[in-house]
């Protein structure tokens, strides 16, 4: 027992060290010296304790053993005990000869019980996953670094939204005034919708009908119907008529997705129209 002991400690702090090397990389990437110092002491700590527990039960185990030792021979039992097949070591079971000591009291139906102690695999099983719910509480719920689903989801948003950009940064300035084209793709209408909804329905309404600013869904225009003018219109304002330049507040590519979605709302004839104004003027690209 006592060098069963001393294996379960020394394997406690082996894989302690282990645990908080791999703690410190994984989950403490970015704390100070005196954060990390802590934590990791907190885990040697916490293994301790549970080498301690392991211990003391192996020690109870024993003590309970040693109880309910049939009332034999010492010397007979021990022999018996160390001439047991492989099977009978693993399952903890003790010689057969034996199981009349070992029938507990109670009875049903004539069938009676032996007082057989639970098996050590299974104990250590058990005292493996005490030992893995610690540091899975610690990794994932005390230090919050752990792959749970939120954090999941916001590492894969920052990777997507870090893509957009670099994307964006690449991209965006080969559009231009002389060679923008209409999208077609859901996709790239979409996103000109969402533009569209957060900068441009206080003046243009919800559905292009018109407040303060034009009608965009029929086929007058004041500054040319064509994807060049759109885009020109959008991108360098019209200050006179109260019309902000957005070519600050939204890249190229961005100004195209709107102009596309303007596009696309041609002809919808929304309820609370404004009144045509400017001039009748065919857009270049319809996506009826």
């Amino acid at each position: 027992m006592k060098r069963l002991s001393i294996l379960a400690i020394l394997s406690l702090v082996s894989f302690s060290m282990f645990a908080a090397e791999e703690a410190k990389n994984t989950f403490l990437p970015g704390l100070k010296s005196g954060q990390e110092l802590f934590v990791i002491t907190l885990l040697g700590l916490m293994t301790m304790i549970c080498a301690v527990i392991i211990v003391v039960t192996l020690n109870l185990n024993s003590q309970i053993r040693n109880i309910f030792k049939p009332k034999t021979e010492s010397s007979e039992f021990e022999q018996a005990m160390q001439n047991r097949t492989f099977w009978q070591k693993f399952w903890s079971l003790k010689p057969i000869q034996f199981e009349k000591d070992q029938i507990m009291e109670h009875q049903y139906d004539g069938i009676a019980e032996l007082d057989n102690p639970t098996p050590p695999w299974f104990m250590y099983l058990f005292y493996i996953t005490i030992i893995v719910g610690i540091f899975y509480l610690i990794g994932y719920h005390v230090i919050g670094n752990g792959k749970i689903m939120n954090n999941e989801y916001t590492e894969e948003v920052t990777i997507a939204e870090k893509a957009r950009e670099e994307y964006m940064k690449k991209f965006a300035n080969s559009v231009n005034e002389d060679n923008v084209k209409v999208l077609t793709d859901a996709k790239g209408v979409e996103d000109g919708k969402r533009i569209y909804t957060q900068n441009c329905v206080a003046c243009h309404g919800a559905n292009g009908e018109g407040v303060v600013g034009p009608n965009l869904t029929d086929e007058y225009w004041l500054h040319g119907g064509t994807p060049k003018a759109i885009f020109h219109t959008i991108n360098e304002g019209v200050p006179e008529k109260g019309m902000i330049s957005w070519k600050k507040t939204l890249n190229p590519i961005q100004v195209q997705q709107v102009l596309s979605y303007i596009v696309s709302i041609q002809g919808t004839k929304p309820a609370n129209a404004k009144a045509p104004q400017g001039d009748k003027a065919e857009a270049a690209v319809s996506m009826k």
